[in-house]
C-alpha cells in the first residue's frame, strides 16, 4: 500500500509545502491537507489494467500459463472476477510513484512499437490522474502475437442441454 499525503506549507523552506508527511490541521487548514489516503497496490493495478486493455491492438494481458489458469480460474464460481483485471499486470507504488509491469499479447499485424507506446501514454495519463502518484516507468514485454486464425477461450454460445 502507498500513502499519498498531500499538503500545503507555509514557512521559508525552499521545499516548503512539496513533500511534507503532514498537512496542516485545524479549521483553517484546507479539506484535502486534513489526513491521508492510502492507496493500496491492487488499486494501481487494477487501473493499469484496465488502461491496458483499452489500447486497440491489444489482444490481452498477461504471459501464457497466467492466462490459461486464469482462464479456468474465471471459470470457477466464487474464485473472484475482478482478478481477470490485474493479469499480466505488476506494480511497485512508494509514497509518491508507481511503476508498472505489463505482459502483453497483441494482435497480429499492429505496429508492436506504436502499440506499446499508447499503452504506455494511457496508462500514466489513468494512473496519475485517478491517484495523483508520478509514473516513472512503463515496462512492457509483448509475450505473444494473436494470430486471426487462433481459437478464442470463449464459452459456446449456447449451452449443452436444451
Amino acid at each position: 500500500m502507498t500513502e499519498n499525503i498531500t499538503s500545503v506549507g507555509g514557512g521559508s523552506r525552499p521545499d516548503a509545502g512539496v513533500s511534507a508527511l503532514k498537512g496542516r490541521t485545524g479549521a483553517g487548514a484546507p479539506a484535502e491537507t486534513r489526513g491521508k489516503t492510502i492507496i493500496a497496490d491492487g488499486v494501481v493495478a487494477k487501473i493499469a489494467g484496465m488502461a491496458a486493455r483499452e489500447v486497440p491492438g491489444i489482444h490481452s494481458l498477461g504471459a501464457g500459463m497466467a492466462r490459461a489458469f486464469g482462464a479456468v480460474r474465471d471459470r470457477v464460481p466464487g474464485t473472484g472476477g475482478g482478478a481477470g483485471v490485474t493479469r499480466g499486470v505488476k506494480v511497485e507504488v512508494g509514497e509518491r510513484q508507481a511503476a508498472v509491469d505489463l505482459d502483453v499479447v497483441v494482435e497480429y499485424g499492429v505496429s508492436i512499437v506504436d502499440v506499446a507506446g499508447d499503452v504506455r501514454t494511457n496508462v500514466i495519463g489513468a494512473v496519475e490522474r485517478m491517484t495523483g502518484l508520478e509514473v516513472v516507468e512503463v515496462n512492457i514485454a509483448v509475450d505473444d502475437v494473436h494470430l486471426p486464425d487462433e481459437e478464442e477461450e470463449a464459452e459456446p454460445d449456447e449451452g449443452r442441454v436444451r
